[in-house]
């Protein structure tokens, strides 16, 4: 077996496996996550170590045998997702830029309700999911952060949706470290 499916399980994390199931479960700082496995995996407990290993649950076609080294692949990273995300706190910045583009906490919604103004004609309020937290740093700076990276990123592309960025003057909403090759304009 190749060391390419084996993770490193950190010290202050529980590995937990139900192979009749088929559920890992992850015991971190944090949160406990847990994921549906579609291969065998096997925990080695003297090195903490967890060994991906190309047996399946179920009997699979010639077809789907030829899948299971992206399977594989797919089941290590989200182990290796899931490890992370259990101890450690992820976070994701954007940037709004433009003339009057600013964002709000609504008052009188205990940090449940944002407002932005983003050159339209009226404002867009934003309803924040329990399992995240955003605020504002300053009025064109809102930094997004919770423990599960999908939804990290799933809430900021709907953030970004609102204004993506335009190539001419670079206005509209950036991720924190994203930059923007402007276009030259129409000559006369």
């Amino acid at each position: 077996m190749p060391k390419k499916y084996e993770i490193k399980i950190p010290n202050d994390n529980i590995v937990l496996y139900c192979e009749k199931k088929r559920i890992v479960t992850i015991l971190g700082p944090l949160t406990k996550k847990t994921l549906k496995l579609k291969l065998k995996i096997k925990i080695i407990s003297e090195k903490k170590t967890i060994l991906i290993t190309s047996n399946s649950f179920s009997k699979l076609s010639n077809n789907q045998k030829k899948k299971i080294k992206a399977l594989q692949g797919t089941t290590f990273a989200l182990l290796k997702q899931l490890l992370i995300e259990t101890s450690a706190i992820l976070y994701q910045k954007l940037k709004f830029i433009g003339v009057g583009y600013r964002a709000f906490d609504v008052q009188g919604f205990e940090k449940k309700l944002l407002m932005f103004k983003l050159g339209y004609s009226h404002p867009i309020y934003f309803k924040i999911p329990k399992n995240l937290n955003i605020f504002c740093l300053k009025l064109t700076k809102l930094f997004i952060y919770g423990n599960s990276y999908q939804d990290i990123t799933k809430i900021t592309s709907l953030i970004q949706s609102y204004k993506t960025p335009e190539p001419y003057k670079g206005k509209g909403i950036l991720y924190e470290n994203e930059k923007i090759k402007l276009k030259e304009g129409k000559k006369v």
